[in-house]
C-alpha cells in the first residue's frame, strides 16, 4: 500500500513539474526571421510564442505536444487564425473561454496559425 502511494506521489509530482514548465532549452522554438517576415511581423511572432509559453504551455506543453491538452504542433493546418482566435475567446471542449484576451489573443493565433 505504502508503494502505491508513493508511486501516486511521485506521479503527481512529475505532473506538476511537466505542468510549470522546467526551462527545458529544447523545447525552444527558432523564431529567427525568414526573408518573408518584415520586422513587424517576428515581433508579432515573438510575442505570439512567448505569450503561449506564459499562458498555454502548462495545458498544450512548451513544444505544442507534450501536454495533456491537444497538439498544436499541425494547427493551423487545421484551422485559420480567425478560428483559433475564436476558439482562444470562446473556449473549446476542455478549454476555458477567456485564457487570452485582445492582442495578446490576436497574437498566439497569429501565431499558432503558422504552425503546418
Amino acid at each position: 500500500m505504502k508503494k502505491l502511494l508513493y508511486g501516486i506521489v511521485c506521479v503527481a509530482f512529475l505532473g506538476f513539474l511537466t505542468a510549470c514548465g522546467g526551462g527545458d532549452d529544447e523545447t525552444e522554438q527558432d523564431t529567427t526571421p525568414t526573408e518573408k517576415q518584415t520586422t513587424e511581423e517576428t515581433a508579432e511572432a515573438g510575442a505570439g510564442d512567448e505569450l503561449f509559453q506564459q499562458s498555454c504551455a502548462s495545458c498544450h506543453g512548451g513544444d505544442l505536444k507534450s501536454g495533456g491538452a491537444p497538439d498544436l504542433d499541425k494547427i493551423g493546418a487545421k484551422y485559420s487564425k480567425d478560428e483559433i482566435l475564436g476558439i482562444i475567446e470562446n473556449g473549446k471542449g476542455g478549454m476555458p473561454a477567456g485564457v487570452l484576451k485582445g492582442e495578446d489573443a490576436d497574437a498566439v493565433a497569429s501565431w499558432l496559425s503558422e504552425k503546418k
